[in-house]
């Protein structure tokens, strides 16, 4: 089993182990809810997989929170020009719960096929009237000829 997995989040990637906490672009789940984040490596106890399928990463947003504030400077001598600016990072406090194989997934039930005279539609029915082409009025001197 793997003891460690290089993820990507938010264009990001990231080497994390199961229980760690980390800080990383707002993602767009909500507090408390659990994700599987894409795996692009996997290593550990000598076992070593690029983009395994068999093994998938169990992350749980902890909180929303914001990054430690920013200030921007900027200042040109001789000319008096002085901005200020600045900003603080929307982030997403993240919690890794688990690096394991993917759950047995029960195969789907065969979905009844319809008849295919039911399924098939007029192609009347399916195209859109066309609307008729606007044409430019007539002023009163055509319209009298």
């Amino acid at each position: 089993m793997a003891t460690y997995a290089i993820i990507s989040l938010g264009g990001k990637q990231y080497r994390v182990q199961e229980g760690q906490k980390l800080l990383v672009d707002r993602l767009p789940y909500d507090a408390n809810k659990t994700f599987h984040p894409a795996i692009l490596f996997a290593g550990g106890d000598g076992v070593a997989e690029l983009k395994p399928k068999d093994l998938q990463v169990t992350a749980r947003v902890v909180d929303h929170v914001l990054g430690d504030k920013i200030r921007v400077g900027k200042y040109k001598p001789k000319v008096g020009y002085k901005r200020h600016t600045g900003h603080r990072s929307r982030l997403s406090q993240v919690e890794i719960q688990a690096i394991g194989a993917k759950a047995a997934r029960k195969p789907k039930a065969e979905v009844e096929e319809q008849p295919k005279a039911a399924a098939e539609k007029p192609a009347a029915e399916k195209a859109p009237a066309e609307k008729p082409k606007r044409t430019a009025k007539k002023t009163e001197t055509e319209a009298a000829e």
